[in-house]
Order: structure tokens, then sequence, then C-alpha cells
């Protein structure tokens, strides 16, 4: 299977129909918060739609576009990407410059702290 890489501009389109379900052109266009050409919008889905990451179907005179990618597969490739191209592979690295980075709550440490802890055998707690 291919894995899921996407620009900027198709994870924007991307965005909008994994929030929809599926969506026209219009449909997409009127949701993404840059003020993008209908023909910028319907380019980025015949893209998406020849890398096999959309399908369309006709509707009336327009076409419905659906994913064929689930938000979370593209979210875990996106992430394998930034792990092996930023952090040299390193979860450690990455978790540890967004915690200093600033701007992670205490909360969402805890949660994080919490997520690790489930995720780590028993024995080693």
């Amino acid at each position: 299977m291919v894995e899921a890489q996407f620009t900027d501009r198709e994870l924007d389109v991307m965005a909008v129909l994994w929030e929809l379900g599926s969506a026209t052109v219009p449909e997409a266009r009127v949701r993404i918060a840059d003020d993008l050409a209908y023909t910028t919008v319907q380019t980025v889905l015949r893209t998406l739609v020849s890398k096999g990451f959309v399908k369309t179907e006709e509707e009336g005179r327009f076409h419905r576009y659906f994913p064929l990618v689930a938000r979370d597969e593209a979210s875990q490739s996106a992430l394998r990407r930034l792990l092996a191209k930023l952090c040299g592979g390193s979860p450690e690295l990455l978790l540890s410059q967004l915690v200093a980075q600033g701007g992670v709550s205490t909360d969402h440490i805890r949660r994080m702290r919490n997520l690790l802890d489930l995720h780590l055998p028993e024995e080693n707690r």
C-alpha cells in the first residue's frame, strides 16, 4: 500500500473531507480558511483522486468527493515522516521538544504521562 503523503494544500482539502465525510468543490471551498479559487480546489481534488486518496461520484452538475484515506492513517504517516526527518527517529526527542517549546499545559503533560504509563509494561512501572 502507498503511504499517504499530502502537501499542505492537500491537507487543507482532506481536512474538509474528513470533517464532512464528502464534499463538492463549492462545499470544500467555503470551508477552507484561505480564499482559494474554485479551480484551485478542483485541481487539488483531482490530484487527490489521481493519487488514489479520494474517490469521486457524479452528483448533478458537480462531483462529490469522498476520502479513501482515514485521518488516523494520514496522521500516522505524517508522524513517521516527522520523526524520521526532524527527530532522527527518536520519539523522545519529539516529546522533549514539544514540552520544551512551552505552550503545553500542565494538564496536557499530565495526560501525556498517563498515556505513557498505560503503554508501559506492568513489570516496568
